[in-house]
């Protein structure tokens, strides 16, 4: 039997994931966030601590993605293109500062496996942004000053955040979007029973991400609402004030990680 997640099969088709490298070309809109100290605490995993400087600061991305694993996979894009919608919040593992990821959502069963596999918490949703496009018409905002972008997320049917970002200027620097290394938790528990709170992996690891590529990056101000949700914890990090709004391309290619914590060892 073949393949790098499951479905295992004869020929190493029908897994849902094949084996990395894992390339990813995306639309970013997102809003920077302050939320309670106390509850940004509340959602770090053992191992993380809050930032001393910036505790309580998170980001909300919306993202529309584009995906391969090898050749031109992107010429099927009904596998893969999806779109995604997570939260970071700023932390500490030892003395690095890092990036915490509690909740994310995604349309895709691919990207599903994808990010159980790397350590992202990912729940199935409906994530939509304003999309814009090389034709002056009322239809598309344009990437200059006064650019409106809109963004939702929805998990079982209700709505649980929605952003809008106003363009002023471009960034020189790209780069300064993404300073602080993503940080995930790979949790998968056990079914025998006796066994339910001891999971079989649990380990804190940080992303690698190689071949970063920023354009197209503009930024202005932003607006952020999480709204309460039957079965969601994401309106526990209420939005006290924003920060920041910022739309740009963004890509990247996954095929490694760095673990940071192993309770076996």
């Amino acid at each position: 039997m073949k393949g790098y997640t499951v479905p295992l099969s004869p020929r190493g088709e029908a897994n849902l994931a094949p084996a990395p490298p894992w390339h990813y070309a995306g639309t970013v809109v997102g809003v920077e966030f302050f939320t309670d100290p106390a509850a940004a605490e509340a959602a770090l995993p053992d191992g993380l601590t809050p930032d001393p400087e910036t505790s309580g600061r998170g980001v909300a991305m919306f993202i529309d993605w584009q995906y391969a694993a090898s050749g031109d996979d992107y010429l099927d894009p009904v596998r893969s293109q999806y779109r995604e919608f997570l939260v970071t919040l700023n932390a500490r593992w030892n003395d690095t500062a890092v990036a915490w990821c509690p909740y994310i959502y995604v349309d895709n069963d691919a990207a599903l496996a994808r990010g159980w596999v790397q350590g992202f918490p990912k729940k199935l949703g409906s994530v939509h942004q304003t999309r814009a496009y090389a034709v002056q018409t009322p239809a598309t905002p344009l990437l200059a000053p006064g650019g409106r972008f809109g963004a939702t997320a929805s998990a079982a049917g209700q709505r649980i955040a929605e952003a809008q970002v106003t363009l002023e200027q471009p960034v020189e620097d790209p780069a300064t979007f993404f300073g602080r290394p993503l940080v995930n938790l790979r949790h998968f528990p056990q079914l025998a029973a006796g066994k339910h709170d001891q999971p079989a992996v649990h380990e804190l690891v940080m992303s690698v991400l190689d071949d970063v590529r920023l354009a197209d990056a503009w930024v202005g101000s932003g607006e952020l609402s999480f709204l309460p949700a039957r079965g969601e914890e994401l309106a526990d990090l209420p939005v006290r004030r924003t920060g920041k709004g910022f739309r740009l391309d963004l890509g990247y290619t996954v095929d490694d990680l760095k673990t940071l914590t192993d309770p076996t060892e």
